[in-house]
This record gives C-alpha cells, sequence and structure tokens, in this order.
C-alpha cells in the first residue's frame, strides 16, 4: 500500500504544470555558448596592426569574452593559448597579442615596445582567433586558459569561420 501512495504521489508531482516562465530571445539556443575561429587575419600597418571582429550573434551585457591565439601546431595538433600572449625577443624588445570587446565586437591588436614593421611574418600574418562567449551565469571553476577544458566544459562542437 505504502509503494502504491508512493508512486501516485511522484506521478502527481510530475503530471503538475507551472506558470509559463518569461520568453526567451529568439535566435540563441541556452545550451549553446556562442563560439567561432576568424579566417586568418593578417596585421601591418595599413590595418594599425589591428583588427575588428564582430560577432556573428547577439552579445548580452554581462557576458564575457575570451580570447584564444592558434600559437602553434604540433604532431599534428593545434596549441591554443589565451591572449594576451607576450613573445619576448633577444633584444629585450616584446609582443603582445591583445584584445578587448564590446557588446558588438571583438578588438584584436598587436601591443608592445617592438617595431611591428619589422617583425618576421609568422608573427603578423594569417593569425587564427577563437572566440568563446562566457554567459554571464555561474557554471563553476573552470581553468579559461585550456581551451579543451572550456570546449568541453560548454560542450562547444565546433567553431564557425567567420
Amino acid at each position: 500500500m505504502k509503494k502504491l501512495l508512493s508512486l501516485v504521489i511522484v506521478a502527481l508531482l510530475f503530471a503538475c504544470e507551472g506558470p509559463q516562465g518569461p520568453p526567451g530571445f529568439d535566435g540563441q539556443d541556452a545550451d549553446v555558448i556562442p563560439s567561432f575561429e576568424t579566417n586568418p587575419i593578417n596585421f601591418n600597418q595599413d590595418n594599425f596592426f589591428e583588427a575588428q571582429v564582430l560577432y556573428p550573434f547577439q552579445m548580452f551585457e554581462d557576458d564575457m569574452v575570451l580570447v584564444y591565439i592558434l600559437w602553434e601546431s604540433s604532431n599534428g595538433q593545434d596549441i591554443w593559448r589565451l591572449m594576451p600572449q607576450t613573445v619576448t625577443f633577444d633584444d629585450d624588445s616584446f609582443l603582445t597579442y591583445n584584445f578587448d570587446f564590446t557588446l558588438s565586437d571583438v578588438f584584436l591588436f598587436l601591443d608592445g615596445n617592438t617595431n611591428f614593421n619589422t617583425l618576421p611574418p609568422e608573427y603578423t600574418q594569417n593569425q587564427i582567433f577563437r572566440i568563446v562567449v562566457v554567459p554571464a551565469i555561474d557554471f563553476g571553476r573552470v581553468d579559461f586558459s585550456n581551451l579543451d577544458a572550456i570546449i568541453k566544459m560548454y560542450d562547444i562542437k565546433e567553431f564557425k569561420k567567420i
């Protein structure tokens, strides 16, 4: 009899419906973390060693942005580093890959005290970035410097090229 009563109570609890919640935002799946990969970017004197990247989706006021640079490839695997990233040269000059962001774009730029015009092409040409938008909700602790951990935590299936 207790089992039957327990089953009836459980069935009633799960069969109940509450009031409808507030409407969500159109065009964005709440379970999908917005992320994308840039096409190769060239930094040069003509673009002031800067690049503006527009989001292919809507950003929200409290969202945060993480940017990773494709640092190198080893044994057929890409190695991504969280920006900012700094390179120090033999003459003690340095180059920093950096970024800032707004609700409409990510601004990528070179910073440092080295002469950008004399940098070898591997530092300025065909640079690829992965951009991950972290929603303003608490997902717990995660090492944001580890792109693989971010991909796993937010279940990112792919980075679309833009």
